[in-house]
């Protein structure tokens, strides 16, 4: 097994080019069901449909959300999948199993009014505020993971056309437009503030985003970075990168965008990814339609 869990992880790593923090989760679920194998006192081959559905019941067991459990029945479908396909089994009997139904949470997003308290929020007279601002413009104005823009390279962004060249999740490439605002604070931190981090680490990287010691930006670095913005702020409260990402959809699709090139803004390999959005945008159609439709109008006059 553990030989096995190895060749997945090159398999992954190598032959489907997934994120560190992706492998690393597939990792996590094969050790918890390498337990069970153990506890259990069988072989990987030796699993059948009866035994994966035990393995389920050792998951609920362990309380995990259903999120969690759906994940690690994915991630086995997967290892198996691979498996059969180096002749070590000939059935996977996960693809039978039905994955626990996830509860369908509503993004969380800023408004208008607390995206530009944040950016008040922003110390323009440091160079770290520089940094901060033509992070907050690309996150929130391209829509970007923050995966993603930790990647961004010097040779991904063209100035000129006012574009970016992304890779996303599975290494899937697109290109993403870039607003004036976030084009302006981009090429001022490039030409001033990261020069000056640069010469902090006396090393030469390709990455944009550097932290205050010159070397490369994390993920945990980007969220370091808005939790202390948040402080300085009054309107705002538990604030994580990824609801920049989802305040990017949610306005676009609120002033009218089509949710197809929503789909293509995001990345999103599935329409149904992108639809999520159309919930919190229900409310801004229902403020159209008390607006627009001359019964409604009535009655909310009448009300």
């Amino acid at each position: 097994m553990e030989h096995l869990i190895v060749l997945f992880k090159s398999y992954l790593i190598y032959e489907k080019n997934f994120s560190q923090h992706t492998v690393l989760n597939y990792e996590i679920d094969l050790r918890d069901y390498q337990e069970f194998l153990e506890l259990e006192i069988i072989k990987y081959h030796e699993i059948t449909y009866q035994l994966a559905r035990k393995y389920l019941a050792f998951l609920h067991k362990r309380q995990f959300a259903r999120s969690t459990l759906s994940r690690k029945i994915s991630s086995l479908r997967s290892f198996y999948k691979f498996l059969q396909s180096k002749n070590y089994v000939s059935d996977n009997p996960f693809l039978l199993l039905s994955l626990p139904r996830k509860a369908k949470k509503i993004p969380k997003f800023f408004y208008p009014q607390e995206i530009q308290e944040l950016y008040n929020s922003i110390d323009l007279s440091d160079p770290l505020g520089e940094r901060n601002l033509a992070i907050i413009e690309l996150l929130y104005g391209s829509g970007l993971r923050v995966s993603e823009l930790c990647a961004i390279k010097t040779d991904d962004i063209h100035f000129k056309q006012e574009i970016l060249y992304i890779k996303g999740k599975g290494s899937k490439e697109r290109i993403v437009p870039m607003t004036d605002c976030c084009s302006d604070a981009l090429e001022n931190y490039l030409n001033n503030s990261r020069k000056k981090l640069l010469m902090k680490s006396k090393s030469s990287t390709k990455i944009v985003f550097l932290n205050h010691r010159g070397n490369n930006l994390t993920t945990r670095g980007v969220r370091d970075i808005l939790s202390r913005l948040i402080e300085h702020t009054v309107k705002i409260a538990n604030i994580s990168p990824h609801m920049l990402r989802h305040s990017f959809a949610t306005h676009l699709l609120n002033n009218g965008a089509d949710i197809r090139s929503v789909q293509e803004l995001l990345g999103h390999s599935q329409l149904s990814t992108t639809q999520v959005y159309t919930h919190v945008s229900k409310e801004e159609l229902r403020k159209v339609y008390l607006k627009s439709h001359p019964h409604a109008k009535e009655q909310s006059h009448e009300n």
